[in-house]
This record gives C-alpha cells, structure tokens and sequence, in this order.
C-alpha cells in the first residue's frame, strides 16, 4: 500500500488494481518455494483481472520469485505481459544518496537473506559496501498498529544498533521492506540526524514512469480513467481498516480466492 500510494500520486491518470494476499502474509520468513508459489498465484490472479503489468510491491517477493516469474512463467505463458520488483529501482539509484560509500539495507529476514540487494547494488555502484540487517519484529509491529506505541522503539534500536555496530561509516539507508515507511518517524527519532533514510515509493513510481515511457506497447495496453480497485485475499472489512492506515484514504476493497 505505501508504494500504491506513491504510484497513484505521480501516475494519477492510470487505473491500478491492488492485491494483498493478506490471508497469507507476512512473506517474510517463509521459503523461497513458498514466496514463489504464492507470488505466481498473485499474479495470476492480478493478470486475470485484465492487468498487464504487474509491479511486486514487496521486497520478499522480489527477491525470492520475480527472476522465477520473469525467466520461466512470463515465457511460457504470458509473454505479452511484464512483471517488475522494488529491488532494482531501489538499487540503480541508492549510491548517489551516499558520501561514505557504505549504505545499510533494513529488510524481513527473507530479502536479507536472499542477498538480493548487494547482487542488484554490486552491477550499478561496484565499490559500495553495502551492509544488512534483518529485522524480523518491525513488521508485525506495524500489522498490528504498534508502529507507533512506545514498545516498537525497543526494536527499532535493537536492530539499528546491530545494524552500525556492523560498519560506522554507514551514511545512508534504505527501508527494503513497503511496511517501514510506516515506522519512519520512529527510526528517526534513533539515527543521527547526517543518516539518509530512503522509503522506496517515490523511486519506484519514478522508475515505473521511466519504464512506461521507454515500452509504449506496454503503456498503450494500460487504461487511464484515475481509476483504483482493491482485492484482499483475507477478510475485506479487516483490510480495509488497516490498509487506510498505509494508503492514508479511505479503502474499500472486495475479497478474492487465491491459489488452491
């Protein structure tokens, strides 16, 4: 939702429709066959729905099944439509934030595991030594509307300490995970004021808009009437409660069987 909420804004003439596998979720700890399998099912789903463009706005899903979908399922049955991750905008841009050359990565333990960011980082900014830390609590903090109680700053600190006790030279970090924008304020409050902290929303609209513009063939099929539909694969009055907290207006959404 908090990537939704920035492609909205700098897209506004587009139609989206937004999936959340909210009956599955978090992806964050489960096994790269499991992030897969559901992620397929997802854009199965979204592609039956009339999109032909997916964007995975999760870091675990681009991490662990967007090569998969892309190399495999695409080619073989939807080649005529395109999938796209948060990774790679997020990588083609990060070292133009730093002085130092030395940026933290704050990801669920499945993106930090998949060591996809410093692969993506290494092909665009080769000598930035890239740092990352796990932080496996933040985002059940934040799906249960404690991201900004007084018990979520414990774990902030937690994880940022173990974060820079890694390197001190780290200047600027980046939030792999769409649920920590939500905990923005907090992290903050916790890092010295010359850290950059980068939410990746804006740079993967901008990204987006950059691809539209260079695939017209692809845009041409996307229909324009600033129109947004919502699909939740759990309970749909539950969603929408929470989802108005990320996407910051008021969400109605309609539910959706997923995968089997």
């Amino acid at each position: 939702m908090t990537i939704l909420k920035e492609l909205v804004a700098n897209l506004p003439n587009y139609d989206f429709c937004y999936l959340g596998d909210n009956a599955r979720s978090p992806y964050g700890n489960r096994s790269f066959e499991t992030v897969t399998r559901y992620t397929q099912q997802c854009v199965e789903t979204l592609f039956s729905k009339g999109c032909n463009l997916v964007v995975l706005a999760c870091n675990t899903a681009s991490a662990k099944a967007l090569r998969t979908i892309q190399q495999g399922y695409l080619i073989q049955r939807a080649s005529e439509k395109r999938v796209l991750g948060v990774i790679r905008p997020t990588s083609e841009v990060v070292g133009t934030y730093s002085k130092t050359g030395s940026i933290g990565i704050l990801g669920t333990s499945g993106t930090v595991n998949s060591d996809s960011y410093p692969s993506e980082i290494r092909k665009f900014f080769p000598n930035l030594k890239v740092y990352q830390q796990a932080c496996p609590i933040w985002v059940s903090l934040v799906e249960n509307n404690e991201y900004d109680g007084d018990g979520a700053d414990f774990f902030i600190k937690k994880y940022l300490d173990e974060l820079f006790n890694q390197s001190s030279q780290i200047d600027t970090i980046v939030l792999g995970c769409t649920h920590y924008p939500l905990l923005l304020e907090k992290i903050k409050h916790h890092l010295p004021p010359n850290i950059r902290l980068i939410a990746q929303g804006e740079i993967v609209a901008m990204s987006l808009l950059d691809y539209l513009n260079r695939h017209p063939e692809i845009d041409s099929a996307c229909l324009k009437n600033s129109h947004t539909t919502f699909y939740t694969s759990d309970n749909a009055i539950a969603f929408d409660t929470k989802a108005t907290y990320f996407f910051g207006e008021p969400v109605k959404s309609s539910h959706i069987d997923i995968g089997h």
